[in-house]
């Protein structure tokens, strides 16, 4: 599938995967926002579970967003599966989503728990991933560039044309990057550090994975991205390693919330109790072997993921860079300080 197709919309009618009459069970529309892959299965498994018909549309977080704020008089959609929780607090202050409170939340870790009473009970943590440096071995070897292990590195010279990220207007991998750095050198130095580093980025990607696959291709050396996705390709059989920063790094808690004004209420919180349990939380790296924490504490770490316990993560101040306004203050300054640089 192609980066386009995986990022804009991948409109997906599963009415014939139940076993049991769909239209006795009713439907849900779905927005999803972790890898195509995941997401089918998401929609695939809870309609052969439940009997309900599922319509899923697969997007990165940044432009669920924006679809959910376009749509906010006439919501499409009844849950929003993933993607950062950032966007997720952001919905949730301008009253896009509204609160619940699952059967299941007894089973999460305290995390997914802080999202959900940061949210007024609107976002629920379901993964979380920790932000760093995914690079090709070979690539690097073949020019002769030591791979990065802390932020410093990647505004060496060494590294000129060789760095990818994504675009934060549409990605929230690239918005949890940029508040990352606020939070670890202070505003003004964070965007001084990225004018420094944009004469070594080649592309600035639509999504948050797009970086981590063109390592895995060979069409970048290094790419910013969370590092479960760089062990993901290694997996894969491609030749990629990852470090994490040496000066601390920040994370994601990716999150699910409930669209306010939901058609399908009943079916969006059966969809959220059962994403919430922990069969339903391996579905990740059982089909698309993808290696976030899940939320759920019954649910084991994926076999090679990253362990967050060992990271050294910073006090990711989620409350005020999920606040919409913070968001939107921060991206515009993206685009005028750097997205506005000539290439």
């Amino acid at each position: 599938m192609t980066g386009m197709k995986r990022v804009v919309c991948a409109a997906i009618a599963l009415a014939s995967a139940a076993s049991t009459p769909a239209g006795a069970q009713g439907a849900l529309n779905l927005y999803c926002s972790v890898q195509v892959e995941w997401c089918q299965a998401i929609a695939t498994n809870f309609q052969r579970d439940t009997g309900i018909r599922v319509s899923m549309t697969q997007r990165g977080s940044g432009e669920n967003l924006a679809a959910i704020r376009a749509e906010a008089q006439n919501p499409r959609a009844d849950v929003w599966f993933g993607g950062t929780g950032d966007p997720h607090l952001a919905a949730a202050e301008e009253n896009l989503t509204q609160d619940y409170e699952s059967p299941n939340s007894a089973q999460l870790q305290p995390w997914a728990l802080t999202q959900w009473r940061q949210s007024n009970r609107r976002a629920v943590g379901v993964y979380a991933g920790a932000i760093g440096f995914g690079f090709n071995t070979e690539l690097l070897g073949r020019k002769n560039i030591a791979s990065p292990r802390c932020w410093a590195d990647l505004v060496d010279p060494r590294f000129k044309g060789e760095v990818q990220l994504a675009n934060p207007n549409s990605s929230g991998t690239s918005y949890v990057i940029i508040a990352t750095l606020v939070q670890l050198m202070g505003e003004d130095q964070a965007f001084t550090y990225l004018r420094q580093l944009h004469p070594n980025v080649n592309a600035y990607a639509r999504a948050g994975t797009g970086p981590i696959k063109a390592v895995a291709r060979g069409e970048t050396a290094v790419s910013l991205s969370f590092v479960h996705d760089a062990v993901v390709e290694r997996n894969a059989g491609f030749p990629v390693d990852y470090a994490t920063p040496c000066e601390g790094t920040g994370f994601e808690i990716g999150s699910m919330s409930i669209l306010r004004g939901a058609r399908n209420l009943a079916q969006a919180r059966r969809f959220y109790d059962w994403a919430l349990t922990a069969d339903v939380q391996r579905l990740g790296y059982d089909v698309g072997r993808q290696l976030q924490t899940p939320s759920n504490r019954a649910t084991p770490l994926p076999p090679n993921a990253p362990d967050l316990t060992r990271i050294k993560l910073i006090d990711y101040d989620f409350a005020r860079y999920g606040r919409s306004a913070e968001r939107r203050r921060l991206i515009e300054r993206w685009d005028r300080d750097v997205g506005s640089l000539p290439r």
